[in-house]
Parts: structure tokens; sequence; C-alpha cells
């Protein structure tokens, strides 16, 4: 969506002990991008897969993750399919104002890392965090490392 979670969340790896780090997107990086019922299962069932795989494996005591999760339900699907049993589960949005996201926006258009379409899909996606039982933290006029370190201090 364009408010930081990569960043923040590659900030975290590196601040937090024994750590690795999943971002959803990773999971599905195709070309042409298809939203489907079956690549909907498809990414959803990669991201389990490792996020459990990373829970079972001794070496890694934190495991931060990040995706565009903007209705309840991907939330409650994805936590369904994990073995939590000995975790502690944080579920952050990070949001920013309508005017802070299309800045963000702009520059990774300018960049060539987003398309222009990428504008309008994130401003329609913003205000359905509202509905959405996470801890929000602010990221307007912020820096990574902070946000980083209130994500942590939870």
């Amino acid at each position: 969506m364009g408010v930081g979670k990569t960043a923040i969340c590659q900030n975290m790896k590196n601040k937090l002990d024994n750590c690795v780090f999943l971002d959803g997107d990773w999971c599905w990086d195709a070309h042409p991008f298809l939203v489907t019922e079956e690549t909907k299962k498809m990414v959803t069932d990669n991201i389990c897969f490792l996020l459990n795989q990373f829970i079972h494996c001794s070496a890694y005591k934190n495991i931060v993750f990040c995706w565009v999760m903007h209705e309840q339900s991907i939330i409650d699907t994805i936590l369904a399919r994990l073995d939590t049993t000995d975790c502690k589960v944080h579920t952050i949005s990070l949001i920013c104002s309508p005017d802070t996201l299309v800045s963000l926006l702009k520059k990774d258009i300018a960049m060539g890392i987003r398309s222009e379409d990428v504008i309008e899909r994130s401003l329609s996606r913003l205000y359905s965090f509202n509905g959405i039982n996470t801890t929000k933290i602010q990221t307007d006029n912020r820096s990574i490392d902070l946000i980083s370190d209130m994500i942590i201090s939870l």
C-alpha cells in the first residue's frame, strides 16, 4: 500500500534478536499479477506454510510478518492456520493521512517501483483499517526507526 511496511519490518528484523522477516508480497510476486480465487488461496497457503516453518524453527525467537491485510477476515484466516501455542501475536496496522500516502506513492511511481493505478487502490483501502481489530500506529512525520521502536516496545 505504500505506508512503509517493508522498510519498517526490515528495520525491526535488524533490531530484534534471532529474527526472521516475511513480506507476504514475496509469496505472490508474479507477472502478470492475477487476483483470482485460486491465486488468493495459493498466496494464503504460501504465507501460512512459511510462517509455521518459522514458528517451529528453534533458531528464531521473533518473526516479523507484513502484508496488506485491510479486512479482518484476512487476518483471521491466517491466524487460524498458524500454530501459535507458544507464541505472542501482535496485530498492527500502519496508517497515515491520505496526503502522506499519496506523497509516498508518487515517489515510488517516479522511481518506477509502482504504477499510477496504485494511488486509487491504496486510498480506497486506507479507511478500511479503522474497522479491523489491530493496534493502529500513525506513521505521519515519524521515522522508520521511531515506528520500529514503537512496535518493538509492544
